[in-house]
């Protein structure tokens, strides 16, 4: 089939890719415009149009999608199908019509829940046991189209946002090639279509460092859950003295037992423990501002702090 792809990060690429080794025909690719990034602002392309480039496909990165040249442009690649893959802008109306056999979206979670911009996220952040995959028929709400696919897969005890999004991304790989697959190469094969049922609809908004910070009086396991939800971006954090201290890893203690008043340093052999509303963390690598990140007990020994000490 002539595809258009619309993708920006690393999560689109290897969907791209896969489109690509399925021998179906990139006519363009859509992608966010190039951003300043690091120290020097050096402008930097999305990984997305380093592999177009790389593959020798035209790349189109319009700063809107309203203003009528993102239309001209993609009606002027005339594909039969568009594939949108984590492309950050939505579609208005107009563009949705030009493709004849539509538009078809892979989301990283199995609508409807989980619908927005941090989905593999929240899915960690609320402790989910199974995260997943979906291809749909996109139309003009935010993930709200007809499911045409799911793939669904287990969540780790303590696998991270960063973890899950490195296996759900070739995990979407997969289901758009399967997805393509149920076109046709002409286009003329028939594509379930399942609505959605709005009633089971969850959000998944995008997140921002403040969400972070550490409530003790909140139970471990929900701590837990934040540490990994928040990982690598934007990060969970409390403060010690005054100062920012990030929390990368933990893992939760004594579920359901009251350890001590929420916040507070535990005697536990030499670790890094803290007493939370419901059971206890043990911080096993943390990083206080302005220093390198350090294993919680390496940590606790250089600070001299003793129990009873509270954070937060």
């Amino acid at each position: 089939m002539r595809i258009v792809f619309m993708g920006t990060p690393d999560f689109a690429v290897p969907c791209l890719q896969r489109i690509l080794d399925d021998g179906h025909q990139v006519a363009g690719v859509f992608t966010q415009p190039d951003k300043p990034r690091g120290r020097t602002q050096e402008l930097t392309p999305p990984p997305v149009k380093q592999l177009a480039l790389q593959k020798g496909i035209p790349v189109f990165q319009p700063a809107k999608m309203r203003d009528g040249t993102a239309l001209a442009m993609l009606r002027q690649l005339a594909p039969q199908l568009v594939v949108v893959v984590a492309y950050g802008r939505i579609l208005p109306p107009d563009l949705l019509a030009v493709p004849p056999l539509g538009c078809v979206n892979i989301h990283g979670s199995l609508l409807p829940r989980y619908r927005g911009a941090a989905p593999i996220q929240w899915t960690v952040l609320n402790g989910e046991p199974t995260a997943g995959v979906t291809s749909m028929f996109m139309d003009e709400g935010l993930d709200t189209g007809d499911i045409i696919l799911q793939k669904a897969t287990p969540v780790g005890e303590n696998e991270t946002s960063g973890q899950l999004f490195d296996r759900l991304c070739l995990l979407g790989a997969g289901c758009l090639s399967e997805t393509l697959a149920l076109f046709g190469p002409d286009g003329s094969g028939a594509v379930p279509r399942t609505p959605q049922d709005a009633a089971l609809a969850t959000p998944a908004p995008i997140l921002t460092k403040e969400m972070g910070r550490m409530d003790f009086s909140q139970p471990a396991a929900r701590l837990h859950d934040l540490v990994r939800g928040m990982s690598p971006w934007p990060g969970a954090w409390t403060t010690l003295d005054g100062r920012l201290l990030k929390v990368h890893e933990a893992r939760p203690l004594r579920p359901g037992e009251h350890c001590g008043a929420p916040g507070t340093l535990l005697e536990d052999g030499g670790a890094f423990t803290v007493a939370c509303g419901s059971g206890a963390l043990r911080l096993t690598l943390v990083q206080l501002e302005g220093k390198g990140r350090l294993p919680g007990e390496v940590f606790l020994r250089g600070s001299r702090l003793q129990p009873g000490a509270r954070l937060g």
